[in-house]
């Protein structure tokens, strides 16, 4: 039996976050611990969405819970490989967060709908269209594998209203790498 995985959230500015994410090649024990592993770390930090660049993970899966209930699993899911392979619906927009932006919201638009081609913990393929709160988290997370942040769709008020919270996250992770 293996220990399980502990994962801390990679905060911006971490170079892992702006990397494109490398498929999963491997539906084995080793995936489906990491995948609970970031499900446990999502829960406990409060979050509806967790890729894995922001568990210092270059692969390319994404957990949600659009409730962020962990007394919810049949909210969870679990998109690998994932890809999205349409957009639609009207663009809307709504104020989001980010677990490696602790602190740090603005207003992003995204279409209402999104279609997903992926594979589910176990390999299997999943084609579904999502939409509403669930579309825009998948296309938030889908954003991390891509290696787009939070950060790159900031309104430019939304930018200068965070400006010194955003320097003081690059301050410090120099910081703590001197």
């Amino acid at each position: 039996m293996s220990e399980a995985l502990e994962f801390q959230i990679s905060l911006y500015p971490a170079p892992i976050l702006r990397k494109p994410a490398k498929p999963v090649e491997a539906f084995d024990e080793a995936l489906q611990a990491t995948v609970d592993a970031m499900y446990a770390l999502m829960f406990e930090s409060r979050g509806v969405g967790l890729a894995a660049p922001q568990v210092g993970l270059n692969q390319r899966i994404l957990v949600l819970n659009e409730k962020g209930d962990p007394e919810a699993p049949e909210h969870n899911l679990t998109l690998i490989n994932a890809r999205i392979v349409a957009r639609g619906g009207k663009k809307t927009l709504h104020e989001e967060g980010c677990l490696s932006f602790p602190g740090i919201y603005g207003e992003i638009e995204r279409p209402e709908r999104c279609t997903v081609e992926a594979f589910d913990v176990k390999g299997n393929p999943i084609k579904e269209e999502f939409d509403g709160f669930r579309s825009r988290v998948i296309q938030h997370e889908y954003d991390h594998l891509e290696g787009i942040l939070l950060v790159d769709r900031l309104s430019q008020a939304d930018k200068h209203r965070n400006k010194a919270d955003l320097q003081e996250m690059v301050d410090r992770y120099r910081a703590e790498r001197a």
